[in-house]
């Protein structure tokens, strides 16, 4: 018998975490930042500091995310932990939050999306932000979605052509090696696809690794169309404009490291 939906936020954070396939120390980490939320959710100010990392989230219903003030009390939250918070770890709790409010909706859990609206912090520009073949642009200054990054990034360390990488599955990889796992084309990948991959399968299991925004078509393949979000497979043009928008005049194939 499967086990009875969840009824407190803190108790879904938990499952979520478990199904997260994550190594122990980023499930602390990703537990502090949904705890965080909570508060947000309770209409209460967050504790910061060391306090933050000890602080015991309020308790409350996982309906509040179905609240119609919801949505706009996580973007109150955010807009006041930007004000004293590095953009990069603002960005990764967003992400944290979005992953796992995806995951429970698949789950039927919830049924809105109070995450809509959450949007990623501009970066500040690095010195010397072009296109060269030992730096990469798999950071750009320019905002790019979880999606991209993750893209970007296990292209250049695995060196694979784009259509072996947009064709892999979830089930295709071997996350704490770092590896593809047969039948699946060999593939390795480094640190930064390690750090990514798992904010971006959001508990997925099955499915294509990379996505679209929308609801696949009617008449999509199975093969091609996630049986979590009911999205589709991420295509080459697509991923081809998404890169073009954040480096003109530059295409996929740069990020593919040089032959020595």
């Amino acid at each position: 018998m499967a086990p009875l939906p969840p009824v407190e936020y803190a108790v879904a954070v938990e499952r979520y975490l478990a199904a997260s396939g994550l190594a122990d120390g980023s499930r602390r980490i990703y537990r502090i930042a949904l705890h965080t939320w909570a508060w947000a959710l309770a209409d209460r100010p967050a504790p910061t500091g060391p306090e933050r990392r000890r602080a015991r989230p309020p308790v409350l219903p996982l309906a509040r995310l179905d609240h119609p003030e919801a949505a706009a009390r996580l973007r109150a939250a955010a807009d006041r932990r930007a004000a004293d918070t590095d953009p990069r770890t603002l960005n990764r709790e967003l992400s944290t939050l979005r992953a796992a409010l995806t995951w429970w909706r698949a789950q039927g859990w919830i049924d809105t999306d109070p995450g809509r609206g959450l949007r990623p912090r501009p970066l500040p520009a690095p010195a010397g932000d072009r296109l060269s073949p030992d730096r990469p642009p798999t950071a750009p200054a320019r905002r790019a979605p979880l999606r991209e990054q993750t893209l970007w990034h296990l292209l250049h360390e695995s060196g694979a052509p784009v259509e072996a990488v947009l064709a892999l599955d979830v089930d295709d990889l071997d996350l704490p090696h770092r590896r593809t796992r047969p039948p699946a084309r060999p593939l390795h990948w480094q640190s930064g696809t390690a750090r990514l991959l798992p904010l971006l399968l959001a508990g997925r299991t099955t499915g294509p690794l990379f996505l679209t925004d929308r609801r696949a078509p009617a008449g999509t393949p199975a093969a091609d169309r996630c049986p979590h979000t009911h999205r589709a497979r991420l295509s080459y043009r697509r991923a081809a404009e998404l890169f073009t928008a954040h480096h003109p005049g530059h295409t996929l194939r740069h990020l593919r490291p040089p032959k020595p």
